[in-house]
């Protein structure tokens, strides 16, 4: 197989960022092959409302109005079942939770999904989707850190998925086989999203490198193989959600005694190749158009006709990565800076 073609590619997580460094970034989601991308809300200060969402989208298409932008809002105190209606109405897809202070800007993250429950009632009589940054906060009183939190919160996804059966529910990047088995034990209405560095990393590509470190972390060689499964086997409810998080280069290059670099892995640049380059290198290839696309626009209700939109080619070609990615003073280093995919874009 020497070109593929894919039809609407869909990245179903993406961090856009804000002010000059999203006039840096935006143009990448199509630039990597993608012309639909789910924002994520956690800007300063994040996006807790219709209006913020909005005007949010307004920026993002003044830089680039060729890509199709679903929004999110940011689960919050701000946030009652009235704003969820609002939303709604205004074409807002779904709502981000984020635990408080597990990843980058959340800060302003939740402690307890009780509260809220009127609010997720609302979001499944609307047909909203939850998003989950599937971690609790590290605790060392519990034995909660970074290699465990994923499955120290999935007992919360099962309680959310049985409180609210008909709620749409994303686990968002997944990282461990046990995430893997619960989303598939759950009903058809909870669904999860994998990233690209996940199904390629593990502990030791990001311990001691801090361009290979993101939350949640990459797990154990065990945790990238049940990835590496789920993707292979085609699995309806499992799509492509890059995580892609742009830092400038200072960001993610410097760490000091009292702040870690930040967290989060760069992708979208060139999002297409490399998932066909990861897919390809576990047997998976011949599943590139559900995992890309079809089952995440199925999931969320997004489903386009056959020649709805011009599919995107894609050639066994080598393609050169860039070091950085810049613009005036902004400049990100992607993942693989400098490596080479096996897959190119076809013009």
């Amino acid at each position: 197989m020497n070109e593929i073609t894919i039809n609407a590619p869909a990245d179903f997580h993406v961090h856009l960022r804000q002010g000059e460094l999203s006039k840096l970034v935006t143009p990448h989601v199509r630039k990597g092959g993608f012309t639909l991308a789910y924002v994520m809300p956690n800007l300063k200060p994040p996006v807790t409302s219709t209006e913020m969402a909005l005007a949010y989208k307004k920026e993002l298409e003044a830089i680039d109005p060729n890509v199709e932008y679903l929004m999110t809002l940011y689960l919050s105190p701000e946030l009652t079942p009235d704003e969820i209606k609002k939303a709604k109405a205004a074409g807002i897809v779904g709502v981000k939770s984020y635990p408080r202070g597990v990843t980058t800007n959340s800060d302003s993250g939740i402690e307890s999904y009780e509260v809220y429950y009127p609010v997720f009632k609302a979001m499944e009589e609307e047909g909203m989707v939850l998003n989950l940054h599937g971690e609790i906060p590290s605790d060392a009183a519990s034995n909660v850190c970074v290699l465990n939190a994923e499955n120290a919160f999935l007992p919360h996804l099962r309680t959310l998925h049985a409180a609210f059966p008909r709620l749409r529910i994303v686990l968002e990047h997944a990282t461990t086989r046990a995430a893997v088995e619960t989303v598939k034990s759950l009903g058809d209405t909870v669904a999860c999203s994998i990233t690209a560095h996940h199904l390629d990393l593990t502990v030791d590509d990001w311990a001691g490198q801090s361009f290979n470190f993101c939350k949640p972390v990459a797990k154990y060689p065990d945790d990238r193989l049940a990835l590496r499964e789920i993707v292979k086997q085609g699995h309806p409810r499992f799509f492509l959600g890059s995580d892609s998080a742009p830092h400038l280069v200072q960001a993610k290059s410097v760490a000091t005694p009292s702040s870690g670099c930040a967290a989060g892995v760069y992708t979208s640049p060139f999002l297409l190749p490399l998932m066909a380059h990861l897919l390809e290198s576990f047997g998976a290839l011949d599943n590139l158009q559900a995992f890309v696309s079809s089952n995440g626009r199925r999931f969320y209700q997004h489903e386009v006709e056959a020649g709805q939109e011009k599919p995107v080619r894609l050639r066994r070609q080598t393609l050169q990565l860039e070091e950085t990615l810049s613009l005036d003073d902004q400049s990100v280093a992607p993942f693989m800076a400098g490596k080479q995919l096996n897959w190119s874009i076809v013009e």
